[in-house]
């Protein structure tokens, strides 16, 4: 497995290292001690798929509050997605900064998201698929989310938003959770 760390503190790319032949290939997506070798935390207790039927359909931008907080590898199984990570945490040195990256079903690619970022993705084909896996498990009071179109993040989505959930499309923009939310600052 080939570990790219992103911009973003803690946060990798990580692409399979193929062994190919007249079969195809075969590749890890996913080895305990890869991660160690990275000092990445792999405790993998819940994996979840998301599919939207049309492009252009965004969810996000979520995290999980602590002591729920979560780490998620994610990975597209069918179609395209941009995904995109912002960190979250007010003592990085990439606070509010953030992070896209396309990935599709034939790039392998996936995105490690440390614990502290929020996470969403924007569907660039009909009927895409993401995989992901969570170090957590699902915690509905400790849901959480901020505006996909915040201008406090600057997120460039690279496509129009055709379709997206009354409750991502009603989070807080991020000024307004920092002055009601503990421990996170504007």
């Amino acid at each position: 497995m080939i570990f790219t760390p992103t911009p973003l503190p803690g946060a990798y790319l990580i692409e399979p290292r193929k062994i190919e032949d007249d079969r195809g290939f075969f590749a890890r997506i996913l080895c305990e001690k890869e991660f160690v070798t990275q000092n990445l935390r792999l405790h993998l207790p819940q994996t979840n798929i998301a599919r939207s039927c049309r492009r252009g359909t965004l969810r996000g931008l979520h995290f999980q509050e602590p002591p729920h907080a979560e780490i998620k590898i994610v990975r597209c199984t069918k179609g395209a997605v941009y995904d995109v990570i912002v960190d979250m945490r007010p003592g990085s040195p990439a606070f509010k900064g953030w992070f896209g990256i396309e990935l599709t079903q034939d790039n392998f690619k996936a995105l490690y998201v440390p614990e502290g970022f929020a996470h969403g993705f924007l569907s660039l084909t009909d009927d895409s698929e993401i995989y992901y896996h969570t170090s957590e498990f699902y915690h509905p009071e400790s849901c959480a989310g901020v505006r996909y179109d915040d201008p406090e993040f600057g997120i460039v989505w690279p496509t129009e938003i055709a379709v997206i959930s009354r409750q991502d499309r009603e989070w807080p923009d991020f000024a307004t959770r920092a002055a009601v939310a503990p421990g996170v600052t504007a």
